[in-house]
């Protein structure tokens, strides 16, 4: 009985810990979303209020909306975003296929120098990184972003896509190979289907850094034809003023696609955490 007791209360005090840290992370999203349809006084008076009568105001995305190009700004990101993922998710699916699936010389010093990438922030390489791309006219451009981001994000896709696909069977993939199915057949009708709760992961762990990052946008792509929503957010941040209400409007609506994302893929998600590549 002690033991079981034990048991129960380590549970306990695992699910209080993860409770707390999800109250932790949550609250500024909860605390951004109020304040956004609030009037400004109502903000410094209580920002911890939800919005009344009295205090309920939209002023902040009648700016947002209305200064600016918004709906560009997040054309822009959308853009980036998905070219990024389909092509972390391509391009890691066949590196970690490659490194799983087949021995060669140099195979497992391949995978150590695609983990650097993971330990290694890609900011420190900003000088060379800007150097290249106005070598090659990409400055202002999203393909700009959209290939440094892609590079950022494949050394993570390649560490979690290879263990789960050292666990599809080896019989099934043999069994193709004797049915006459190519090497790249076998790789998208066969391997692709059975890890797709870690395609799912690797696009949300993709996506966040990339639609919430300003580096990159002001230094790559900071025109007014290439601004993403976190760079566009950031004409209501001023010197001396700043615009609260707008403020807080933008990161509420740039917050909304990363929650679409979740609840679209959080069964694959969920499932691609628990099992594969955490075993």
């Amino acid at each position: 009985m002690s033991k079981a007791r034990a048991s129960l209360s380590r549970t306990t005090l695992v699910h209080l810990a993860l409770i707390g840290y999800t109250l932790i992370a949550v609250f500024p999203v909860f605390l951004t979303l109020i304040n956004s349809m609030k009037s400004r006084n109502a903000i410094f008076r209580n920002p911890m209020q939800f919005p009344t009568t009295e205090t309920f105001d939209l002023v902040g995305y009648t700016t947002v909306l209305g200064q600016g190009d918004f709906a560009s700004y997040f054309q822009n990101s959308f853009i980036v975003t998905v070219a990024a993922i389909a092509l972390v998710l391509l391009f890691g699916a066949m590196a970690a296929f490659a490194l799983s699936e087949y021995r060669f010389r140099g195979n497992t010093l391949m995978g150590l120098y695609l983990a650097l990438g993971i330990m290694i922030p890609i900011r420190l390489g900003t000088v060379a990184i800007l150097q290249g791309m106005v070598a090659t006219g990409l400055v202002n451009t999203l393909t700009a972003l959209i290939l440094v981001y892609t590079a950022q994000g494949i050394p993570l896709a390649v560490f979690i896509l290879s263990e789960f696909m050292r666990t599809v069977s080896n019989d099934l993939k043999n069994a193709g190979r004797i049915d006459g199915l190519s090497e790249y057949a076998i790789f998208f009708r066969l391997v692709l289907p059975l890890v797709r709760p870690a395609m799912a992961t690797v696009a949300v762990f993709t996506m966040i850094p990339i639609w919430n990052d300003l580096w990159f946008p002001l230094i790559l792509a900071p025109s007014e034809a290439t601004k993403t929503v976190t760079l566009g957010s950031q004409l209501f941040i001023g010197q001396f003023v700043t615009n609260w209400n707008a403020v807080l409007a933008a990161l509420s609506l740039a917050i909304l696609p990363v929650l679409v994302l979740y609840l679209v893929f959080s069964r694959q998600l969920i499932r691609g955490i628990t099992s594969g590549a955490v075993k």
